[in-house]
């Protein structure tokens, strides 16, 4: 048996060079000291990601995977309410670009390269499709309220949800998010299972207490920090997309990716190994936690300052978001995958980011 391995040092570097070039603000503030800010800022985002898989070792699955997006969507619920507070009522369509950012770059760039991968590798993968199948309907349900109904309401004109309609749909969202907790935890923990046991993991002994205690305060340091650097950072990203006449909605593409390279990385770690079930498990949980949650957040801020909140994608988006939806359920109906699947989910990435930047 395979001892487990010690924290790398950089996990526990990382954040306390966050939180020092976050003091480092008060006296070197400029652009050139941004680029030190954004390193710092990825290095906290991976560490945090690192703590969390330790902490997730131990608990095991399918609670790993939930540890690792509740992750991912504490930081960027952090980000996004952070910088809605920060730019006030000019920051109301903040949360949908990112939220729909999200769910594009995991549906179709997260999912496409670890089918990419796995494929290239192994050939044909397989996977629980029970799981799978209640992840996608659940987040088609999610999406569909959130981001496409707020364009057909007529209670008031425009992408927007009244006050009412925005408190109605955050408790609906939340509630389908605990619903599906609910069943992949508990009711029906086996839907999500690798349906092979001889993972690689598996052969690594659970870290000790001392160990898990230790990566829980580095994640929450870790988090913190992610937050405050983000906030110093993304004046000069808005400005630096605002220089290459970007549309605003790159903003959102942005602070997404930056969010969910980490996890990411996990997922396609994960379809190297052939391990597709954690794969899928990681980026669908991700997306629904991310819309989940972000929502309930966001509606609470917008209804506590009475600021508008924008949440209907418009055509193109609705186009793009419907085309991820099919194609994501009829690539994974089957329970096996292919490079096919992969390299279509890639192309349709491809056209997301292509028509954010000239649309």
């Amino acid at each position: 048996m395979k001892s487990h391995p010690l924290l790398p040092a950089w996990t526990l570097v990382a954040p306390i060079a966050g939180w020092l070039l976050l003091a480092g603000t008060l006296f070197t503030p400029g652009a050139f000291y941004t680029l030190f800010l954004g390193a710092g800022l990825l290095g906290c985002v991976l560490a945090a990601v690192h703590h969390a898989e330790v902490v997730a070792h131990r608990v095991g699955e399918p609670y790993g995977t939930l540890v690792l997006a509740g992750a991912i969507t504490i930081i960027e619920v952090a980000l996004i309410v952070t910088l809605m507070l920060a730019g006030g009522p000019d920051a109301s369509a903040l949360a949908r670009d990112t939220v729909f950012a999200s769910v594009m770059i995991i549906l179709n760039g997260i999912i496409g390269l670890c089918l990419l991968v796995g494929g290239s590798r192994f050939g044909e993968q397989s996977f629980r499709l029970s799981g799978v199948s209640a992840s996608l309907a659940t987040l088609a349900a999610i999406v569909v309220l959130t981001l496409v109904l707020p364009n057909y309401t007529t209670s008031l004109a425009g992408p927007v949800y009244n006050a009412s309609q925005l408190g109605f749909v955050a408790v609906v969202s939340l509630l389908l998010y605990l619903v599906f907790i609910f069943v992949q935890a508990v009711r029906h923990r086996d839907y999500f299972l690798p349906a092979e046991t001889d993972l690689e993991d598996s052969h690594l002994p659970p870290p000790s207490n001392a160990m898990t205690l230790i990566s829980c305060g580095m994640l929450l340091l870790s988090l913190a920090a992610v937050v405050l650097l983000a906030k110093s950072v993304s004046p000069w990203v808005e400005w630096a997309v605002a220089a290459i006449g970007a549309p605003a909605a790159l903003v959102g593409v942005i602070i997404a990716t930056i969010v969910l390279l980490p996890e990411g990385l996990a997922a396609i770690r994960a379809a190297r190994a052939n391990r597709i079930q954690t794969s899928l498990n990681l980026a669908l949980g991700s997306a629904l936690a991310c819309i989940g949650l972000s929502i309930p957040a966001v509606a609470i801020v917008s209804l506590l300052t009475g600021w508008t909140l924008t949440l209907g994608i418009d055509l193109k988006s609705t186009v793009l978001l419907t085309l991820s939806l099919m194609v994501a359920t009829l690539s994974l109906g089957t329970g096996r995958t292919t490079i096919l699947q992969g390299a279509v989910h890639l192309v349709i990435f491809m056209v997301y980011i292509f028509t954010t930047i000239v649309p």
